[in-house]
């Protein structure tokens, strides 16, 4: 079988031994696709995974061989998540799943660029869920990353029609701003590209261009009875960002970190003290996530259609480039029919 591996500065193919059960619990899946994250773009660009890794999780697979006690059977298609939470642990009692240890321990394998993978049977009784019949499979590889998104949203614990500004409107900005929206909020998202900003609007959401940030604070306060937002979900990686979000919250508001910046630069001591600001951040779904992320795709209350450019698995090194570049929104990887 097919993967793509790191190697160097470029994204390769390389051909290794077919995966096969061979007695254990669990799956074989053939991957249809995979969709491109911006973790896997970070793991890359600062080489925090070395030669050899192949990266890739948001898959749409079938499965092709299977021994488990789930109700999973061959040739179902399928989505999956990648971690799977103990639910035992400190990290998991106290709502911080995404950082129990046994979460990151766990994951598909090799990696989801590559034509099979292996799901272990507590993938399949706790992530994976069948394909529905009204999403296709690009669609259905938005399952975790929405999730990412609707866990946040649950983190942030808003109160209904919360006022919420989100900064960055790559495909994690437009998910995010939806799954806003859907539960209850009213959302501004706001980008420097317009073609992004274009994209809100068509899903029938407030967007802003915040190029001339000047222009773009009046607008802001004119629409916030000059108190300002009362939540920021930043899911732009642009360090100047950061003095955005502070310069347009309301005292005494939310700011929900969900992406690194370059150079780690935090929020000001004296802003969260003076104005009793929150600054919390989120990572990964818990798997009552990623059941509510799947609602909203199948429910059509998130739209992903037309958000992703579809590569070849062989154009996998071109899809990075693309997506550093800020040339596409989102890449999905086409890996088998």
């Amino acid at each position: 079988m097919k993967t793509a591996v790191i190697d160097k500065e470029d994204i390769i193919i390389n051909s290794v031994k077919d995966l096969t059960l061979n007695g254990s619990k669990g799956a074989i899946v053939k991957v249809l696709g995979c969709g491109l994250c911006g973790s896997d773009i970070v793991k890359f660009r600062e080489k925090i995974s070395p030669d050899g890794t192949v990266l890739g999780h948001e898959i749409v697979a079938k499965i092709v061989e299977i021994n488990s006690e789930t109700d999973f059977k061959k040739d179902d298609l399928i989505v999956t998540s990648h971690h799977i939470p103990c639910g035992e642990c400190i990290f998991c009692k106290s709502g911080n799943v995404s950082m129990c240890e046994h979460f990151k321990k766990t994951n598909i394998k090799p990696g989801g660029f590559s034509e099979m993978v292996y799901l272990s049977e507590e993938h399949l009784k706790n992530v994976a869920h069948k394909l529905p019949e009204n999403l296709d499979e690009v669609e259905g590889s938005f399952y975790e990353p929405l999730a990412c998104c609707v866990r946040a949203v649950r983190r942030a614990d808003l109160i209904k029609d919360s006022r919420v500004l989100v900064v960055g409107l790559g495909s994690i900005g437009i998910l995010m701003a939806q799954a806003l929206k859907a539960f209850g909020m009213n959302v501004i998202g706001c980008d420097l590209i317009d073609e992004r900003v274009q994209i809100l609007k068509n899903l029938g959401i407030d967007a802003i261009n915040s190029s001339d940030f000047d222009k773009f604070q009046k607008c802001i306060f004119e629409k916030t009875e000059n108190i300002g937002v009362d939540v920021v979900f930043m899911t732009s990686g642009a360090d100047r960002a950061i003095d955005m979000a502070l310069r347009l919250i309301r005292n005494g508001g939310k700011i929900l970190v969900f992406a690194s910046t370059p150079k780690n630069w935090g929020y000001a001591n004296n802003e969260i003290y003076y104005r009793e600001l929150t600054v919390m951040g989120s990572y990964s779904p818990a798997p009552c996530d990623l059941a509510k992320s799947l609602e909203l795709l199948r429910s059509g209350k998130v739209k992903v259609k037309g958000l992703s450019t579809i590569y070849a698995m062989d154009d996998i090194n071109q899809a990075f480039k693309d997506t550093i570049s800020n040339k596409i929104l989102k890449a999905y990887i086409k890996i088998s029919g």
